[in-house]
This record gives C-alpha cells, sequence and structure tokens, in this order.
C-alpha cells in the first residue's frame, strides 16, 4: 500500500508537468547508430566476438559444474578492484548467487569491451555510447534486485519482511522529497546544519553584491602574510566543501598557517538573475571581489585561487587582465581546473549540440535556470554505482538509513545556473574549447593566455573523472609565465580536500614543465600525505612580508553578517 500511494501521488504531482522533453534525452541513437554501423562492416569482427562470448559461457558453465561436485573452480570473472556490489561473500560462497554474479560480469564486460574496441567511429560519439552502454549494464546488476541480491533477501527473512516495508516507506520519502521524481537520500540531511557542524570556521561577511558574499575569515595566528588569499570556488556547488570540518578544513589550516583568507560564497541564483553572462561573472565576479580585498586590506594585490569551473572563470578573467593591463592579481592557483577542453572529463559527452537545446528548453521551462537537481542527476549519473544504486540498494531492497556523511550532504545541495552563463559555458569551452584555441572574445577582447605572466601554481587529481589530469596538464601550458604543476592522488574532491592531519594518499612534483604528462610523471617525485604544505610553501614566498593580523571587523567595510553567511544557506 505504500509503494501503491507513493507511486499515485507521484503520479498525479507529475500531471501537471509538460511531457518529456526527448524519448533519447542523451542522445546516443545517432552514435550509437555509427558504432552498431561499424560493427555490421565488419561481419568478422562480429563473429570472433560472439565466438568469445560463447567460450567465456562455456568456461562458466564448466567452473560452475565442478563447484556443483565439490571440486574447488577458479572463478572466469571477478569484480574489478575496488567494486563494492559483490563484496558479501554470499556471492562467492554460495555456487547459485557466484554463477549468477559471473554470468553478469562476463556479459557486461564483453558488451563494453566490443563498443570501447570499435573502430571507425567518431571518438567523441564513441565515448557517448560507452557511458550509456555503461550506465546500462550498471543498472542490470542482480545486486540491484531483490531475488537476485543475497545480502538483500537475507535481510528480508531475518527481520521477517520488515526491511521491505521500510524500504517502501524510504522510497515514498524520497518521490516526496523529489516533488513527484525520485530524489533518492545520500545521506541524513536533517544531521547537518550549515554553520552549526559544516562550514563553521568563524568569520564574516565584509562585502556584499546580487552575484557573491564576499567573506573574511577570523586570524589565528598574531601576524599574516601581506598579500591576502582570495578564493574562487565553483558556483555548481557552494563553498564550503573547503570548510567541512575543523578537521579538514582547508579555510581552517590556511587561516592557520598565517594567510589573510578571503572566499567568494557565491549566490544560488533564481529566475531574476536567468540573463547573468560569463561577462558579467568576470566583471561583477572576480574583478569586483579582488578590488574589494584589496580595499579590505589596503593593498595593491591579491594571491587568489580558482577551484574547477571557478578556475576557469578565473583563467578568462587573468587573459583578460593581461590585455588590458590590469596588475592587481600577483598569484593564481588553480584547483581541479581546465582551461584546455580537448581531453576534458565525463560531461563532454552530455555538450552536444541536441543534448545543448532540450536543456535550454528545460531551463526556458523552468523560468531561466537549471534546477539544483537537474545538476545533482547529472553529476550522480557520472559515478552511478557509487551515487545511485549503492544507495538504491540500501534505502529500499534493504530497508536502511543512508548514514550521516558531510560530504554527501554537501554533493547534494545543489545550487541552481543561470541560462545565459551555463549555455556558454558548455557551449564555449566543451563545445568549442575556444580559450585554448586563442578564440574567445569577452567585453571585445579576445583571450590569450600566453599573455599571462602571472605566477601560476595547478593542482591536478590522478583519479580525477570531471577535469582529468591530461586535461589540466594541458591547460597548464598555456600560461605564458612560470607554472608549477601538481599531482594528487584521488578524485576531484578527495584530491582536493586532503588536509595533512589526515596522512591520506600522496603527490607528485616536479620543478619544471615538460611537453607532456607522460614526461613530467616520469620524472616526479612521489611524496606521501597531502600536497596542502607543497602549496603552501610556494605560496608564502609569494605572501610578502608579515604584518599585524587582520581582524574583518576592523577592514575599511562595516561586516555584514558572521560566517558563512546568508547566500550560502539558500537552497535550490
Amino acid at each position: 500500500m505504500t509503494a501503491q500511494g507513493a507511486i499515485a501521488e507521484a503520479a498525479l504531482r507529475q500531471a501537471d508537468r509538460p511531457a518529456a522533453l526527448s524519448p533519447d534525452p542523451f542522445h546516443v541513437a545517432p552514435a550509437l547508430t555509427q558504432v552498431l554501423g561499424s560493427l555490421a562492416a565488419q561481419p568478422d569482427r562480429l563473429i570472433r566476438a560472439q565466438a568469445d562470448l560463447y567460450t567465456r559461457y562455456m568456461d562458466l558453465w564448466a567452473s560452475v559444474s565442478r563447484r556443483a561436485m565439490g571440486v574447488e573452480a577458479e572463478p572466469v570473472a571477478s569484480p574489478p578492484k575496488g567494486d563494492k556490489r559483490f563484496a558479501d561473500p554470499e556471492w562467492t560462497e554460495n555456487p547459485v548467487f557466484d554463477a549468477i554474479k559471473q554470468s553478469y560480469l562476463v556479459t557486461s564486460d564483453w558488451l563494453n569491451s566490443l563498443i570501447a574496441e570499435t573502430e571507425g567511429v567518431d571518438p567523441i560519439e564513441k565515448r557517448r555510447v560507452e557511458f550509456f552502454m555503461k550506465m546500462l549494464t550498471d543498472a542490470f546488476s542482480p545486486s540491484n534486485f531483490l531475488l537476485s541480491n543475497p545480502v538483500a533477501l537475507r535481510e528480508a527473512m531475518s527481520s521477517g519482511g520488515e526491511s521491505l516495508v521500510k524500504g517502501m516507506e524510504n522510497f515514498a520519502a524520497d518521490l516526496a522529497r523529489g516533488g513527484g521524481q525520485l530524489a533518492i537520500a545520500q545521506t541524513d540531511y536533517e544531521m547537518f546544519r550549515i554553520g552549526e557542524n559544516v562550514a563553521t570556521a568563524p568569520g564574516k561577511v565584509v562585502f556584499q553584491t546580487e552575484l557573491f558574499q564576499l567573506l573574511q575569515y577570523t586570524p589565528t595566528t598574531k601576524t599574516q602574510h601581506e598579500i591576502p588569499l582570495l578564493i574562487f570556488p565553483p558556483w555548481i556547488n557552494k563553498f564550503y566543501i573547503l570548510d567541512l570540518r575543523p578537521e579538514n578544513s582547508m579555510i581552517r589550516w590556511l587561516t592557520d598557517q598565517g594567510f589573510s583568507v578571503f572566499v567568494v560564497s557565491w549566490v544560488n541564483p533564481d529566475q531574476r538573475m536567468a540573463e547573468k553572462t560569463f561577462e558579467n561573472y568576470m566583471f561583477e565576479g572576480i574583478y569586483t571581489a579582488v578590488e574589494a580585498v584589496c580595499r579590505q586590506c589596503d593593498v595593491e594585490k591579491v594571491n587568489t585561487v580558482g577551484y574547477c569551473i571557478g578556475g576557469t572563470l578565473l583563467s578568462c578573467a587573468l587573459a583578460h587582465m593581461a590585455a588590458v593591463g590590469y596588475e592587481k592579481v600577483n598569484s593564481a592557483t588553480f584547483f581541479a581546473a581546465q582551461q584546455d577542453f580537448s581531453e576534458a572529463g565525463d560531461l563532454l559527452i552530455f555538450t552536444n549540440e541536441d543534448w545543448l537545446k532540450d536543456l535550454e528548453r528545460k531551463m526556458d521551462a523552468e523560468g531561466g535556470v537549471l534546477s539544483g537537481q537537474t545538476m545533482a542527476d547529472t553529476f550522480n549519473a557520472l559515478r552511478a554505482n557509487d551515487l545511485i544504486w549503492s544507495f538504491f540498494v540500501n534505502n529500499y531492497l534493504m530497508g536502511k538509513e543512508p548514514r550521516p556523511f558531510d560530504l554527501l550532504f554537501w554533493n547534494s545541495d545543489q545550487t541552481r545556473m543561470p541560462k545565459a552563463l551555463h549555455l556558454f559555458y558548455l557551449r564555449k569551452f566543451y563545445g568549442e574549447n575556444a580559450l585554448a584555441k586563442g578564440e574567445l572574445e569577452l567585453a571585445g577582447v579576445k583571450l590569450d593566455l600566453s599573455k599571462v605572466k602571472t605566477p601560476i601554481y595547478v593542482q591536478s587529481s590522478k583519479e580525477d573523472h570531471i577535469a582529468p589530469a591530461r586535461s589540466v596538464f594541458k591547460g597548464a601550458k598555456l600560461f605564458g609565465g612560470p607554472v608549477t604543476f601538481t599531482l594528487a592522488g584521488s578524485g576531484h574532491i578527495a584530491g582536493v580536500v586532503n588536509a595533512p592531519v589526515a596522512k591520506k594518499y600522496q603527490h607528485w612534483t616536479l620543478d619544471h614543465l615538460p611537453d607532456r604528462l607522460e614526461d613530467w610523471q616520469g620524472a616526479a617525485a612521489e611524496a606521501p600525505g597531502s600536497w596542502w604544505p607543497h602549496w603552501a610553501q610556494w605560496l608564502k614566498a609569494r605572501s610578502g612580508e608579515q604584518v599585524p593580523a587582520r581582524d574583518p571587523a576592523n577592514g575599511r567595510f562595516t561586516p555584514i553578517e558572521d560566517a558563512p553567511g546568508s547566500y550560502v544557506k539558500v537552497k535550490s
């Protein structure tokens, strides 16, 4: 009854909404046609593939038969390292579930390999089909179905069916929270409160516009470096990824190192800001914030940081500043930020023109903004096993509540995107790679990164799927001044937010920049733990003499409110 009621309510909520914009939302059909056409043109290749699949199944049948007779048998297929779907011993110890698991792994690996090895297809189109096929095979994993998941069956029997009832209650709650669309809970959202147990670094909002609030953090040292540090986070997410908990807060750590730390907290835009452009964000964001920090601290220059898309914006601003002779940026650091998008991450497959037209129609229907839930769905799809299916199993099949996890609370706290800004970004950077080609023009100025002589520090992460290290490295080569490149362990978030106290992962450094990433990796020195201390030494050398610590309450501006401010608390 719980499931029936939830589905009925969802149907009523959806009745007033427009029909689906496209029966093929990923626009994979043309790409799939290319791949299938290429395979059809190579019948010998198909025959070999079919023979390979037949052989794999014969090997699997032989292995299963030996196990049925009590004879040890080596598995024909094993989950890749790090795959948590089949971690429970029952998947291996029970011959039935082991056979189900291996059959799935054989089939999914065969399908994905068949696509990956297809030749004569446009690389981006092939990549789109690969992504779609991976989504499809992930969705059909036996771990995602009650009757073929031994862990969920065991839980149902041991709880007398209570886990299934609770699972349906969770399902109904997620439908209600999504307004009729399934919004799978990833954590306990009631556990976290911005400004109380996340984003708690003390400071003040010292300046604000309709586009951002400027936060200045309270010093923890008697003196600070003369040149302040201004951080531009991505506007796709909220800034407090850099201030989740005291023990992993980059903002607190930088303050403890004696830096005057400022952070831009972007507004969560609504329909009134639908026409805000990339130029608006550059002039009203980068330029305005730099000027405000200079005035607040009574200095001539600032050091800057750009994280992810905030780094792409900062790169454009630096090129514009170089062209017009603006000299108030002393150095720039980039966290997981791209300038050259020719080898960008998986988001590249979402940027063909058909997909963008659908996106534009969707934003028009929503009043000129892209909803935060749409952004969340896109990013979750890039790591479906971790961010969708693991919670589907936990919440619905097992009937459990998701664990409290601050990172996933932040991950779900998405912001809206103004239509003009977002489409410009996707078309000009992902679609045309205009900045790297020297073809991007802002405010009548053609941007040339080779004219940027500002000292640059570039951080990348080895396993980043949003801004791959190869893409970040290519961008680093575009600047005309001195560039320090660092490679961190882990991915787009954990590779950046890795406090030294955690003693996790590793990083690689090299004092020069060869032509290719492979050459850089071959010569780089590996060091354990966080890359933050290496960056801090680089930054200190460019931050001037020590001056008395700056109290946010005693600057040129009258404080508006306490950090983390009010903009960050606006929900989508």
